[in-house]
């Protein structure tokens, strides 16, 4: 009688917690995608923020059932998955400038000055570069300490993406890339190392998730874009303007968007899947990890405005939807 009470009560169990789902990547999303997951009661998913580009490899090894990143994969990065791999838009986010100044400064900030100060071209904060556009602000004769990551990260792909577009000395010296060869700087490991190291060094600035500008109480710049206005990325809105069309592949360039209004430095960040994933030889796997991310695409869109991302569009849903709906399993749709 004990036996059979207990084989049940390992029955329901299984019919409550569903499938153990293992996923790694971005440190963008991290702080949305915890939410979610706490919300998330058919699957159970342990998400670990390692960063985009670990993310990538875990994926590619097929550790991990999968990867979360901020940066699309490199054509040496399909090469090695072997197999095509789908991009599934998740949500938008927007990446601040943040620094440790004294008095509380409220700053503006433009593309070129960033390029400038990442590039060891402006070295003090009382540069006349940043001066002329925060006129009204003393500020502080004290030297910029450059803050970048360490890790390979979709931020900084987003990040560099942005400054290559609106720095020609940026584009010739660094480019685009999750693992640059940065001309100065510290770095900190995943959005959480560099936020800590900005909040521990005065003088600091870094770029960041603007969740992890919040949860550590960080001062961060008004941004130009590309319409000329100076924008807040605490505004819902200016992710929304930033995102137009979305492409049938799911990869939409958000960064420096010409619509008014728009943030930018915002980035889409996707799941990414292997399309066929035969390879897991478990059906009931396969079909967890689907419907796993079709509700984190519809239902737990929900989740975003309370920690500052952006929502998908309606047409970024569709898409979404659109690639879900293309996975198989031994040659038939898990969906």
């Amino acid at each position: 009688m004990r036996k059979t009470y207990l084989l049940a009560m390992i029955v329901i169990a299984a019919q409550v917690f569903g499938v153990d789902l293992n996923a790694a990547g971005a440190t963008f999303p991290e702080p949305l995608y915890v939410a979610m997951f706490k919300q998330y009661t058919v699957h159970r998913v342990n998400y670990q923020g390692v960063g985009s580009g670990a993310g990538i490899k875990q994926l590619i090894a097929k550790t991990v059932d999968f990867a979360g990143s901020d940066a699309p994969l490199t054509d040496d990065e399909k090469k090695q998955a072997g197999a095509e791999v789908l991009h599934i838009p998740m949500a938008l986010g927007a990446i601040v400038m943040v620094y440790n100044l004294p008095g509380n400064l409220k700053l503006r900030l433009d593309g070129d000055t960033i390029a400038k100060i990442y590039l060891g071209q402006i070295t003090k904060w009382n540069d006349p570069a940043i001066a002329n556009l925060n006129p009204g602000i003393t500020l502080p004769d004290l030297n910029i300490v450059v803050v970048r990551r360490s890790d390979s990260s979709g931020t900084t792909y987003n990040f560099t993406l942005y400054l290559t577009k609106i720095s020609k000395d940026w584009e010739k010296e660094v480019g685009i890339s999750k693992s640059p060869k940065w001309p100065v700087g510290i770095g900190g490991k995943g959005n959480p190392g560099v936020a800590a190291y900005v909040k521990q060094v005065p003088g600091s600035i870094g770029y960041v998730e603007f969740a992890y500008a919040k949860q550590n109480g960080l001062a961060y710049a008004l941004l130009k874009n590309a319409a000329g206005d100076f924008v807040d990325a605490a505004d819902s809105k200016s992710l929304a303007a930033a995102m137009a069309t979305v492409p049938a592949d799911g990869i939409a360039d958000v960064v420096n968007s010409p619509a008014k209004g728009a943030y930018p430095i915002a980035a889409t960040t996707w799941i990414l899947l292997y399309k066929d994933l035969s390879y897991l030889k478990d059906a009931a796997r396969a079909k967890a990890i689907v419907d796993t991310l079709w509700w984190m695409a519809h239902e737990g869109q929900k989740v975003h405005p309370t920690l500052d991302y952006g929502p998908l569009s309606t047409q970024a849903v569709k898409v979404a939807e659109n690639l879900l709906n293309s996975v198989v399993f031994n040659g038939k749709k898990v969906r």
